[in-house]
This record gives structure tokens, C-alpha cells and sequence, in this order.
């Protein structure tokens, strides 16, 4: 990894780039407001001290998540980064997830991350994948878990007219798909990292040799040769190293998952939390087919639809509601890391990768 490779891709965090998924963003908003929400529906939504109260409670649920990230990241790194810099790889990692789509994440860019907080390539690359691996373990524990408490009628029966979106319409279909992603990509990274490294770099390079996968080949030998890599450095953890990692994640993902809990609360007698919390995860695991970056516009609409039978009082304008919670959901979920990192990223890549110039000082003859 060199430097000029290490700039041309954080170059990509550009502050200007923050536009594009805040336009898809405010473009649903938009739709939700013309199509679905009307006056009657903001009635219901009565701002008191206690929606007060409840909306602080969701933000501190988002800043858990955070918490769960920095203290995994630094487990990872045995304290080798501290907790400002834990904060900062944190943050730009989110904000870089946030301006992708949830196909691509921001986890290419997360190893120049950590590497310029002083991490070796090698380390940092471990660190990542690591990071990856927990993240996604996380989803193929919890889901069977919830769809064996919950049970899949329950999860899946919610209707979703007026979406007009055959795809929206079989949320099944749409997070199968989504966990088969998530549960190959467990089950490749964690036989690579554990078990057999080459098998899984020879393996990827045969399947990158297919015509219509040909020409993302290099980028499969650097996946291999990054897992190889990382499987000496992980191989010698004990188990309690990677049981405290996953305990923060643990910590972190379900933190993020009683976000849209707390702001129901705010404004309504909620008794059905741990559906919604299901329906939470189930929602980010379809987030992971959506070609939008950080998910804009999919997210709101899948949860504002996916949430509306939870919501009590008249079903006619249960709809509206659900989509005005799901555009709050999305102001303390995801808009905060456009800001933060809009705000963070220019400095940072001023002082990691462009040195400062001196003038020669002027001496008198």
C-alpha cells in the first residue's frame, strides 16, 4: 500500500459527496410528504417533555453504538490506538459508509484509516477484516434467533401497498437474499482467517478468472493476499480476545437496533418492542442490496412500511405515521455521520497526507 494509493482513496471523501445521498434523502422525504403524510398525521405526533426525553434516549442509543465501535477497534488493536483516535477512524468509516452504497461500505477505505493512525498495513488489514467478520457474525446469529422467538409469520406480515415496488412487496425474498450475502461472505472470511488463508485466496482467484468476473481479478488477489495476511496476526488471539470483541459488538449493533424503539416511545404506548427491534435488523440486513448510498431513500421507505402494524390508534393513518417515525429514525441514524464526517475528513487528509510547505526564509546579503 502506498502513499498515492492510500490518497486516491480517501481522496473520494469529499465533502461535496455528502449531496448526493442527502438529495435521494430529501427527494423521498419529499414523496412520503406529497403521497402519504398529511396534517392529520403530524397531529398524532405531539412534542412534549416526554418526546423530549424518549428522542434523547435514541440518540444516546446511537451514541452506545459508537461506544461498542471504539472500544471493539481498540480490543483489535490491543490499545495500540487511543480513544481519540478510535473516535476518528470510528467516525470516518461511518461517514465513508454513509456517502457508498451498502453494497460497496466503507470498509476498503477503513484500512487507510487505521493505517495512518499508525498501525502497520498488515495490523490495520487485520483489524478491518476482523472488525468486518464480528459485524456480519452478528447478523447470522441474530436472525435465526429472532425468527425462531419472533416466528416468520409475525416478522414478515406487514403489508406494504401503495409502495409500488414488487420488490418491497416480498420483504422474505429481499432479506433471504440479503443474509445469504452476509452468511457466505461469514463463512469465506472465517475459513480464511481461522482455518485455511491460501485455499481461500486460490479459490477466489479461480472464480475471478470467469469472463464476467474477470475484471475485478485484482482487487479478488488483493482480498486474498489481505486474508493470508491477516490469518497470522488473528490465528494467535485467545479466546477471551475475541469474545470482549464480540461483546462490543454485540453492545454496539443492538444499541443501534432500539434507536426506532425509543423515538415510538416518544410519541406513543408501545407494546410490541422486541418486534420492532427484529424488524430493525431485519431492515439493515435488506439494507444490504440497496444500491444507494448509506441505503438513502430504501431505508426510510422499507422501515416506515415494515413498522406500521406496531403503531396503535386508527390504521388508516398508521401509514403516514410509521413514514414520519422512519424520517426521524433516519435524522439521529444517519444524517449526524454526513456531518460529522463532512466536518472531520478535510482535516484529517490535510494533515495525513499533505505536507505543509515552508518558505525559504529571506536572508539579507
Amino acid at each position: 500500500m502506498t502513499r498515492e494509493s492510500d490518497y486516491k482513496l480517501v481522496s473520494r471523501l469529499k465533502p461535496i459527496r455528502i449531496i448526493i445521498p442527502i438529495l435521494i434523502g430529501l427527494l423521498v422525504v419529499g414523496w412520503f410528504i406529497v403521497k402519504e403524510i398529511d396534517t392529520e398525521v403530524l397531529k398524532h405526533l405531539k412534542f412534549t417533555w416526554r418526546s423530549l426525553f424518549w428522542l434523547i434516549v435514541a440518540w444516546s442509543c446511537m451514541i452506545g453504538r459508537d461506544l461498542g465501535y471504539m472500544i471493539r477497534i481498540r480490543i483489535l488493536s490491543e490499545k495500540d490506538l487511543n480513544w481519540l483516535q478510535a473516535f476518528r477512524v470510528i467516525m470516518l468509516w461511518e461517514f465513508t459508509s454513509a456517502i457508498t452504497p451498502s453494497t460497496v461500505g466503507g470498509t476498503a477505505v477503513a484500512v487507510v484509516f487505521v493505517h495512518k493512525e499508525g498501525i502497520s498495513v498488515g495490523r490495520s488489514t487485520s483489524i478491518v477484516l476482523a472488525t468486518s467478520f464480528l459485524d456480519e457474525l452478528y447478523f447470522v446469529i441474530m436472525f435465526p434467533l429472532i425468527l425462531l422467538i419472533v416466528g416468520g409469520d409475525i416478522l414478515f406480515s406487514t403489508s406494504l401497498q401503495g409502495t409500488g415496488m414488487t420488490l418491497l412487496n416480498n420483504l422474505t425474498i429481499v432479506a433471504a437474499t440479503g443474509y445469504l450475502i452476509i452468511l457466505a461472505w461469514v463463512i469465506l472470511v472465517g475459513y480464511g482467517l481461522f482455518i485455511d488463508p491460501h485455499k481461500i485466496k486460490s479459490t477466489l482467484i479461480y472464480l475471478f478468472r470467469l469472463p464476467f468476473l474477470k475484471r475485478w481479478k485484482g482487487s479478488a488477489i488483493k482480498a486474498g493476499d489481505d486474508i493470508v495476511e491477516s490469518s497470522h496476526e488473528l490465528k494467535r488471539q485467545p479466546f477471551s480476545f475475541w469474545l470482549k470483541a464480540f461483546t462490543a459488538t454485540f453492545l454496539s449493533w443492538t444499541s443501534r437496533y432500539w434507536v426506532a424503539n425509543a423515538i415510538l416511545v416518544a410519541f406513543f404506548a408501545i407494546d410490541q418492542h422486541f418486534l420492532i427491534f427484529a424488524r430493525q435488523l431485519v431492515t439493515w440486513i435488506m439494507m444490504i442490496i440497496s444500491p444507494t448510498p448509506g441505503g438513502s431513500g430504501f431505508a426510510e421507505l422499507i422501515l416506515g412500511r415494515y413498522i406500521t402494524d406496531t403503531i396503535p390508534g386508527d390504521p388508516v393513518l398508521a401509514t403516514g405515521i410509521a413514514l414520519a417515525i422512519a424520517i426521524i429514525w433516519r435524522a439521529i441514524s444517519y444524517y449526524p455521520y454526513l456531518i460529522i464526517g463532512a466536518l472531520i475528513a478535510p482535516g484529517w487528509i490535510q494533515k495525513k497526507f499533505i505536507k505543509p510547505t515552508f518558505k525559504t526564509p529571506y536572508k539579507a546579503t
